[in-house]
């Protein structure tokens, strides 16, 4: 690219393009949106408003600035492209042409890359300024066509692309600069520019599939930084090479032909797509079929449109019955499908050929046999089997049956088995021997969907069906069923209601009499004849009784017969009773409460009469003559047919519970009335109306059983209180027998312990040492019952006696041990003597007795008498020996 010099001539001026035909070179491949070049418009008068339109809109775009832009991307043919713009005032209308030729520019060669080609330009003239006195003309901004670089160059780098430069660079030393992506924005350093002499040029390959054209803008600045010129826009179009094979979208691609289809039936479309530009050659691609397999019938089946992909049948023949499936391989290539310059590649495609109804389906006999009991549904009776050479499971292989004669009454039905495809002759009404012994039905089969044309082939297959009914013994049934019958309540039991048959629908067996039986009787009120169906009441019909449901009575029988097997049938009897007056009317409820004093004190009070209308209400209500206090102490008055109002006459009544008797009278014929109790619960009041003493609780709803429930949570709670007390008695007297056993580590009791001493010391001889000799040799006085031995005695030995202690204190800081200890044995009927040797191993504080270790000295009381040692058993033998035997 040659450098461009923006310049204008000096002319007279006159409005209008300044040539009538204006030529141009462009690159072949023109992209949407891309400038193309600028056209020059001379406007004497600087305030028109000029509008420029195109003659192919649908192609090129003119700015109002006067740039051509081209509209959608194409490719130039070889021959000039030539169009018309028009300019055309606004106010005026006046409009000016001019036409355009556009020529493609040739193909790069490696010798041209390097060659400049000046590029020529239409700019607008200059503009003049009105308000000043002197004409001065203004620039306007540069407006250059794009630069053209092929991709994947081969350098060297850096490649230089064009210069620009400014006509000011004579008098002013300026700076040059582009910015945008690819120079200063990412990508960035793909273009550079020499700040002094504005060298455009290209530091590396460039990939068009990555990014596809550039829009740069150069500044030109003095060296202050001052901009000297407008920026103006610069773009660099990469143009495409053909570097990328074709890709199909899919691998293998799968679809479908019916079988029997004609020459030029559509099948299916593969697509591939090239990175390389669509527009041109490069990404321009074509198909073609290279194999087919199987080659039956024919070796060319198919065949595939080579700029669409389509792919069609182009050939009669096929048949799924003999080939199912046929696989091809699709090659798709660039630049046109140029076997020596395109890129190729390949695809499988899978064509399975479907099955259509050309085989009707065909019965396996022409009659089929089958019975069924008589009054069964639901029963299949035969199977009809039929066969279809089409494929299995599709709408041509599936049957349809159904019934052209031979069941006008519809009690067949013939389903289709779907995995057998047999059609299943089914009873769906019941059938009476009596009637029907045998059906001969007419069927006809045929397929879901019609055959196909051209078949030469009936649609359809028939058969004969013949169905046998077979005799069964039925059940009896009543006539009618059910049985109304109206009686008045109150029949006495005894009497004849009414007579309940049934008949056995089975002409042809011979079997005896029906017999009856009752099945369900809530209120067992009736019985039934067994030979003859007479029914009798066994008790008094009520219409009040709970079993009773407005008025009616459903009792239920069974007529049984003797065949084989024994069959049965019901039948409902039921008894509308018809209401008469029994039932005498009473009050409701039974208790109320009301207050002392005459206001407020009235009692709503309701009759409740078992029977219906007209022998219930309306009822009249009035108070007994007898007793008199009752009158003279009550009013009562109706409100309403069902209501009346107890009040107190007097001012003021005493409180407690009253019995006040009312005399309730129905409206029937003849009258019914009763005296009913109402029980009154007569309170003090508060102003409000309510209770507020003792009478209020129990009138409230505190019953017996409420009663009844608190005394038992009381006595309850008494019992827990009482074994309490019982428990911690128990747990005190655990505590004193403890005292006794201390703990060996913190009792000086130990020391005696040690010395295996029994006896005690010099300050213990006021103790009756007699009660240290063994329980062996007690004599006992009585056997202790079983049952209340402790679990250190011997259960052998008798009770000993505990002697008379002396009450007297004893020395020592151990004394109230000691009493304490003494009164607990004493007290104790069940402790032995021996148990009470514990409170004797201590031997006190301040003792006189020497240490064991001196019993050889002569200082140890050789003057003291020890033969009393002798009298406390072989125990203390030895140390008699020691002690009373002399001074040898």
């Amino acid at each position: 690219q040659a450098p461009i010099k923006a310049t204008c001539e000096d002319m007279s001026c006159k409005t209008g393009f300044p040539e009538d035909v204006h030529s141009a070179v462009v690159s072949r491949s023109v992209h949407g949106g891309q400038p193309l070049l600028n056209v020059r418009f001379r406007s004497c008068d600087g305030n028109k408003k000029i509008h420029f339109g195109s003659s192919e809109p649908e192609d090129f775009r003119v700015g109002e600035d006067g740039v051509v832009y081209a509209e959608r991307s194409f490719q130039l043919s070889a021959e000039p492209t030539e169009f018309v713009v028009s300019a055309q005032d606004k106010e005026t209308q006046q409009e000016w042409q001019m036409r355009v030729k556009l020529t493609p520019e040739p193909a790069f060669t490696g010798a041209s890359e390097k060659d400049q080609r000046k590029i020529e330009e239409i700019i607008f003239p200059w503009q003049q300024y009105k308000h000043s006195s002197p004409l001065k003309r203004q620039k306007r901004d540069w407006v250059i066509p794009p630069i053209n670089l092929p991709e994947n160059s081969k350098g060297p780098f850096p490649q230089e692309l064009v210069r620009i430069r400014s006509d000011r660079d004579k008098s002013l030393s300026l700076r040059y600069s582009v910015t945008g992506p690819g120079a200063d924005q990412p990508p960035t350093g793909i273009f550079i520019i020499n700040p002094i002499s504005g060298q455009l040029s290209v530091t590396k390959p460039l990939d068009r599939e990555q990014i596809a054209s550039f829009h740069l803008r150069a500044h030109a600045v003095d060296v202050n930084g001052n901009q000297v010129e407008n920026p103006i826009d610069i773009v660099i179009n990469v143009i495409d090479m053909n570097d990328n094979r074709p890709e199909f979208l899919h691998q293998v691609w799968n679809g479908t032909v019916p079988e029997g289809s004609k020459p030029g039936t559509y099948v299916m479309t593969v697509t591939a797509i090239d990175a390389d530009d669509p527009n041109a050659q490069n990404g321009m691609l074509r198909y073609r079929i290279l194999s087919q397999a199987p080659s039956s019938p024919s070796p060319n089946m198919f065949t595939i449109n080579n700029e669409t992909g389509d792919i069609i049948t182009v050939a009669a023949g096929l048949d799924r019955e003999k080939v199912q499936q046929y696989t091809l391989i699709i090659q798709a290539t660039d630049m046109e499908g140029n076997p020596t310059y395109g890129l190729s590649n390949t695809a499988t495609a899978v064509i399975a050929v479907t099955d259509v109804n050309d085989n009707p389906p065909e019965f396996t006999a022409m009659t089929f046999y089958g019975e069924v009991p008589e009054n069964r549904v639901d029963v299949i009776v035969a199977n009809l089997t039929v066969t279809d050479k089409d494929q299995p499971h599709t709408p041509a292989w599936n049957a349809m049956y159904r019934m052209t004669g031979g069941d006008p009454t519809g009690r067949f039905t013939i389903l289709t088995d779907p995995n057998s495809n047999d059609g299943l002759v089914t009873v769906v009404k019941p059938i009476d021997f009596e009637t029907n012994r045998m059906f001969v039905l007419t069927v006809a089969a045929e397929n879901q969907v019609p055959l196909a044309k051209g078949i030469q082939h009936p649609p359809q297959s028939t058969a004969t069906v013949s169905i046998t009914v077979i005799d069964v013994n039925e059940s009896p049934y009543f006539v009618p069923n059910p049985k109304l019958v109206r009686q008045e309540e109150g029949l006495l039991a005894g009497s004849m209601l009414t007579t309940f048959t049934a008949q056995d629908p089975d002409r042809y067996m011979q079997q005896t009499s029906l017999r009856y039986s009752k099945l369900s009787d809530p209120a067992n009120w009736l019985k039934i004849d067994p030979v003859n169906g007479q029914i009798t009441t066994t008790a008094v019909l009520d219409r009040e009784s709970i079993y009773v449901q407005n008025n009616m009575y459903n009792a239920t029988f069974l007529a049984s017969d003797n065949g084989i097997p024994p069959m049965s049938g019901t039948g409902t009897l039921q008894i509308y009773l018809l209401d008469i007056n029994d039932n005498a009317p009473q009050v409701h409820p039974k208790e109320a409460t009301t207050c002392e004093t005459l206001q407020p004190n009235a009692i709503n009070i309701t009759a409740v009469d078992p029977d219906i209308d007209p022998n219930a209400g309306p009822f009249a209500f009035e108070l007994p003559d007898t007793p008199a206090s009752i009158k003279r102490n009550w009013t009562i008055v109706r409100i309403s047919g069902d209501h009346a109002q107890l009040s107190l006459r007097i001012r003021f009544l005493e409180a407690g519970i009253y019995d006040v008797p009312i005399v309730i009278t129905d409206s029937g014929n003849p009258h019914a009335s009763s005296t009913s109790l109402l029980k009154v619960k007569v309170c003090q009041c508060d102003l409000n109306g309510d209770c507020t003493d003792v009478d209020r609780i129990v009138g409230a709803g505190l019953g017996t059983g409420a009663i009844i429930a608190i005394l038992l949570c009381i006595i309850i709670l008494l019992i827990l209180v009482l074994m309490f007390v019982v428990w911690m008695k128990r747990r005190d007297k655990e505590r004193q027998a403890k005292q006794l056993l201390i703990d060996p580590e913190d009792d000086v009791r130990d020391n005696i312990l040690k010395y295996d001493e029994e006896g005690g010391g010099e300050e213990d001889q006021d103790y009756d040492l007699s009660q240290l000799q063994q329980p062996d040799t007690v004599e006992p006085d009585a056997i202790k019952p079983v049952g209340i031995r402790r679990l250190d005695e011997r259960p052998i030995h008798a009770e000993p006696q505990y002697p008379v202690r002396s009450a007297a204190p004893h020395p020592g800081d151990i004394g109230d041990f000691i009493n304490e200890g003494l009164k607990a044995a004493d007290n104790d009927p069940t402790a032995p003597p021996y148990d009470s040797l514990l409170v004797f191993d201590y031997e006190g504080s301040g003792s006189t007795a020497g240490s064991l270790s001196s019993l050889n000295s002569s200082s140890s009381g050789g003057e003291q008498d020890y033969d009393y040692l002798n009298d406390w058993g072989p125990r203390f033998k030895k140390l008699a020996d020691m002690y009373g035997g002399g001074d040898d």
